[in-house]
């Protein structure tokens, strides 16, 4: 969907088909029919935009082929779709049955992750509608923390810069403009917009720059005021926002909380889970780490990265961040100006939640996907943006 910002802009709003995770391109084109297309008429819409997950496979596939890229251009098109933005954080396998810390490798300290990112660039200015010249890819924030350090700091730098010439170079041969976003994770060497500061400043590309997740800013305890002004202070573009939320647990020692948190802890992602504890956080890698013994103090706040559906908030005890991603909306396009034009809808766990919660066929999870995008609009446009045709 596309809306006008009151500075006369175009704001995009998306969903990301990272929540229908295919491996090739047979299984991308299958979720543009089963999913993607039932999500926009849901929404009585002639055009929504999707935030094209393209695993290695596929990405290998397109790039090899262009009679392939062009017909995949011709089924968003036949289909009512587009894409302006493509998540690049996942490499392969996110469809597998254990995810875990497999997600963050390869890292920017492997040439397989430039190679990766700089295919899927070329390919977004391919599949850019044409009156579209900006395109955004996010991607993971340098690698996860454990065995990072300097040498690996300075290979990943030098990484991103090469990527940030070739992007220079795609735009000369193009016409069309494509930039990164480094998505801080709790957990990874980048974990919060504070420390996304000094790699891209470091860096001093335009072409890269942020892309914030509302989930990850929430788990953190981030003040979205504060991170945005921050960013804004150094000089960091935002060129795409994910709207997600976080799973909330406002009183994490009650048994029945943890009763009600143990029943998120599943075997398929990550749920770094963090707590305010003094003038910091204190964190374990994973929810059933924190409801195991003494690991997190239980007298504050819990926020575990759980992606939960926008428009439906967990049963009580438990809640969801959403007034997190409200206050961050507020800040990035709620203003005079536009602070980012890519927003995506990220909720890429819809089939790890509680059973209970899980769509039961593909009707409830396009009804549930649709449902979230029409909170998104209906936020976007409390802003003062207008809907387009």
């Amino acid at each position: 969907m596309r809306l006008r910002h009151p500075d006369g802009s175009t704001v995009h709003l998306a969903y990301c088909t990272n929540v229908h995770p295919a491996e090739t391109l047979d299984g991308v084109l299958a979720q543009l029919r089963d999913h993607c297309e039932p999500v926009r008429r849901r929404l009585g819409t002639d055009r929504l935009g999707i935030g094209l997950w393209l695993a290695r496979g596929a990405a290998e596939e397109l790039s090899a082929d262009a009679a392939a890229l062009r017909g995949l251009r011709a089924e968003l098109d036949g289909r009512g779709l587009e894409v302006v933005t493509l998540n690049g954080f996942p490499y392969d396998g996110f469809g597998a049955e254990e995810v875990k810390y497999r997600v963050y490798k390869p890292d920017w300290t492997d040439p397989e992750r430039l190679e990766y990112t700089a295919d899927l660039a070329r390919l977004l200015a391919a599949l850019l509608p044409d009156d579209v010249t900006e395109g955004t890819i996010s991607t993971l924030p340098l690698a996860w923390r454990t065995g990072f350090d300097a040498a690996a700091a300075a290979t990943a730098h030098t990484a991103l810069t090469t990527l940030a010439a070739r992007l220079d170079a795609l735009e000369e041969e193009t016409g069309k403009s494509i930039r990164i976003g480094l998505e801080p994770e709790p957990g990874c060497t980048v974990e919060t917009t504070a420390d996304a500061i000094a790699p891209l400043t470091a860096i001093g590309s335009p072409r890269i720059g942020i892309c914030v997740d509302t989930c990850h800013l929430a788990t953190s305890f981030e003040d979205p005021a504060q991170a945005l002004d921050a960013l804004h202070a150094a000089g960091i573009a935002i060129p795409k926002v994910q709207l997600s939320a976080a799973l909330h647990a406002e009183e994490p020692g009650r048994p029945e909380v943890r009763a009600a948190l143990a029943e998120f802890a599943e075997p398929r992602f990550l749920h770094q889970t963090r707590t305010r504890h003094g003038a910091g956080l204190l964190g374990t890698d994973d929810l059933d780490e924190a409801l195991a013994g003494q690991a997190l103090p239980d007298t504050a706040p819990w926020r575990a990265h759980f992606h939960v559906p926008l428009h439906a908030r967990p049963a009580a005890p438990l809640t969801s961040t959403l007034p997190v991603l409200r206050e961050a909306l507020a800040g990035l396009v709620g203003g005079p100006v536009a602070r980012t034009r890519h927003l995506e809808v990220e909720t890429y766990t819809w089939q790890a939640l509680p059973a209970e919660l899980r769509p039961r066929d593909r009707d409830r999870l396009a009804d549930g996907i649709a449902a979230e995008l029409a909170l998104a609009r209906d936020l976007l446009t409390d802003l003062g943006l207008k809907e387009l045709p």
